[in-house]
């Protein structure tokens, strides 16, 4: 598997082995299955794991398959959603959640430490969940005083190699935290055809998922693209149940002439949601949400098989589909 350099870490796979389909937020799964997909992962080449305790049984499902010992080359990343705690607080909560997450995979540092959080304005009113802001969104006072204090402080002291943020808060301030000094080692992105975050997305302007890619790049930032596939409504069929008003459901009926243009070539949706994500401009490595083997061999293969041919890229993009 091809190899890039990710901010500051060297050999990073293209492809990162995502904790949410192993944990079962993208369908079931088992202890069994996830632990053989962590072991087919590795021995594909894949060098990055990136993981959550919100994800569900992930870290569990790591500690089973590697017992602490983690294999020559594979790194670790987790993240903490810190949401909005009292003022001075957010020093102890991001250390109390890598302390948790490093017990729970029975490891000792964490390659990357991300704030999960939407880091948005200090009065800022979010369009959907505005009264559950205080659960999944960090104001930009304590992203500057806090956050990055202590995610310097964690790097120094060896618990973390790097550190980063999750590029799906409001977006104009998603830019000014990736400008500020010092900055994230990395960010995730989401990378997909339809620029769609989907039920990520509590704001209300238009997510900018392009410009916040090459902004990093252009600030040697690490770029980690995210939910390629969009939560399944890049595939052909989504593969868990979920409401008709659900941000994914309504991405999934917009992608229907994507899926026709696959059928008309022949090709997977999947597999090529997969390929044009890893051929995004600013894209370091694309994050996994596979749960099986199955979906592992078949990303696995995407990234074999290179960029898209220009004439289908044009195609996709040509049908009009990305989200304002």
């Amino acid at each position: 598997m091809h190899t890039v350099t990710l901010g500051p870490i060297a050999n990073v796979s293209r492809l990162t082995l995502g904790g949410g389909g192993l944990g079962g937020l993208w369908g079931e799964t088992d202890h069994d299955e996830a632990v053989a997909t962590l072991h087919a992962a590795v021995d594909a080449g894949i060098t990055l794991l990136d993981t959550a305790p919100m994800y569900r049984d992930c870290e569990a499902v790591i500690a089973r398959a590697f017992g602490g010992r983690l294999p020559q080359g594979l790194r670790i990343t987790t993240k903490c959603q810190l949401g909005e705690p009292d003022p001075g607080a957010a020093g102890a909560r991001l250390e109390a959640s890598l302390a948790a997450s490093l017990a729970a995979m029975k490891v000792e540092r964490a390659d990357i430490f991300f704030l999960h959080s939407n880091i948005r304005p200090d009065d800022y009113v979010f369009a959907r969940r505005n009264e559950h802001r205080a659960g999944f969104a960090t104001p930009w006072t304590i992203y500057v005083n806090e956050v990055v204090p202590t995610m310097a402080r964690l790097k120094a002291q060896g618990r973390i190699g790097a550190w980063g943020i999750t590029g799906v808060g409001v977006p104009a301030t998603i830019l000014e935290a990736l400008d500020h000094a010092p900055r994230p080692d990395a960010v995730q992105a989401v990378a997909n055809l339809l620029d769609s975050p989907g039920g990520m997305r509590a704001f209300a302007e238009p997510a900018r998922p392009r410009e916040i890619i090459a902004s990093a790049k252009a600030r040697g930032i690490g770029v980690l693209g995210i939910r390629a596939v969009q939560a399944g409504a890049l595939t052909a069929m989504l593969d868990r149940q979920i409401k008709d008003s659900h941000p994914e459901s309504a991405d999934y009926r917009r992608a229907e002439p994507y899926r026709h243009l696959c059928a008309e070539l022949g090709e997977d949706p999947a597999m090529i949601a997969h390929r044009y994500a890893l051929d995004m401009d600013g894209v370091d490595t694309v994050i996994l949400g596979v749960k099986n083997r199955a979906e592992l061999a078949q990303c696995v293969t995407a990234e074999a098989a290179g960029p898209l041919p220009p004439q289908v890229r044009e195609r996709i993009d040509g049908l009009g589909l990305r989200v304002a």
